[in-house]
C-alpha cells in the first residue's frame, strides 16, 4: 500500500457491481462510490440500474448505468469491454445477484434447475471469467462473489440453490489458485438472511421472519448496507493478502449451534 493512501480507500478504482439495481447490490454499489471508485451499476433492470447510479451522481460521486443479463456470456464480455475500453482498466468486480426456486427436491422440474443453476452459478463463473481477463492483462484485481450461510448449511427446500452456493466458494478457490500469480484476488461473501426482494417472500410471513431472526445471535435480520463494509475491505487494499476465501456475514448464524442454556451459565 502506497503511503498515504487510505487503507480502505477505493480512489482511482474502477469497479463493477452486478445486480446494482436493488437489495444488497445497491447498498455494495453505493458504497463503492462512495469509497472514491469509478462505479458501473450494472443489472437486467435498466431503470432500477440508472436510479442507483443516479444517486451516486447526485452525491457528486462517479457512476454509470447499463443493462446486462449475466447468463447471457457474450453480453458479459461485451459490457466488461466497454468498460475496460473506457477507462484503460478494471480493477473491481462484485457480482450479487441470486434467485431461489423452493421446493423440495422431487418437486423440482428441470427448468426451474437450469435457471437456478444458470443465474447463481453459471451467471457468476461468466462475470469472474469476463472481469479475470483484463485483471490479467493489467496485473490485479479483486473479484468479488456472493454466496450464502446455505453453502453450509440447509433446510427443505434449499437443495438447488445451496447448491449453487457451494459451487461458488470451489470456483472461487479455483480461480484464486489460478489467478493469484498475476495479482487478481478472489473472494467470496456469505451472507445471512438480509431484508431484500429475494427474502420478501419470508419478511412477509411473521412466524417464518421470527424463526430465522432468532437464529442470528443478534435475533435481527441483516440490513443490505451491513453488507458494504466486507465488500469494500475485500475490495481495497486491506485485503491485499486475503484470496480463496469465504467471508461469513451472517450474525453469528453458522457459528452458534442452539439456543439452550447450560444450568449454571
Amino acid at each position: 500500500m502506497k503511503r498515504g493512501t487510505r487503507m480502505f480507500g477505493l480512489e482511482s478504482k474502477v469497479a463493477v457491481v452486478v445486480g446494482a439495481a436493488s437489495g444488497i447490490g445497491e447498498a455494495v454499489a453505493l458504497g463503492c462510490a462512495r469509497h472514491g471508485a469509478a462505479v458501473h451499476c450494472l443489472d437486467v433492470n435498466a431503470d432500477g440500474a440508472n436510479r442507483v447510479a443516479n444517486t451516486a451522481r447526485r452525491e457528486g460521486l462517479t457512476a454509470d448505468a447499463a443493462t446486462l443479463d449475466i447468463t447471457d456470456a457474450v453480453a458479459v464480455d461485451a459490457t466488461v469491454d466497454r468498460i475496460v475500453q473506457a477507462h484503460g482498466r478494471l480493477d473491481i468486480a462484485i457480482c450479487t445477484p441470486s434467485i431461489n426456486v423452493r421446493k423440495r427436491l422431487l418437486d423440482y422440474t428441470s427448468d426451474e434447475f437450469d435457471a437456478v443453476v444458470g443465474l447463481n452459478l453459471k451467471g457468476s463463473f461468466n462475470v469472474l471469467r469476463a472481469a479475470a481477463r483484463p485483471m490479467t492483462a493489467h496485473g490485479g484485481g479483486s473479484i468479488i462473489l456472493f454466496s450464502s450461510i446455505r453453502s453450509q448449511v440447509v433446510e427443505p427446500g434449499q437443495s438447488v440453490y445451496a447448491a449453487t452456493k457451494a459451487g461458488i466458494v470451489q470456483l472461487v478457490r479455483t480461480a484464486a489458485a489460478e489467478l493469484g500469480p498475476s495479482g487478481i484476488r478472489v473472494n467470496a461473501i456469505a451472507p445471512g438472511i438480509v431484508e431484500t426482494p429475494l427474502t420478501a417472500p419470508i419478511k412477509a410471513n411473521d412466524d417464518w421472519y421470527a424463526a430465522y431472526a432468532s437464529k442470528s445471535v443478534f435475533s435481527r435480520w441483516a440490513l443490505p448496507g451491513e453488507m458494504v463494509g466486507p465488500v469494500i475491505f475485500l475490495a481495497s487494499d486491506a485485503a491485499s493478502y486475503v484470496t480463496g476465501t469465504e467471508l461469513f456475514v451472517d450474525g453469528g448464524w453458522t457459528a452458534a449451534d442452539g439456543r439452550f442454556v447450560p444450568p449454571g451459565m
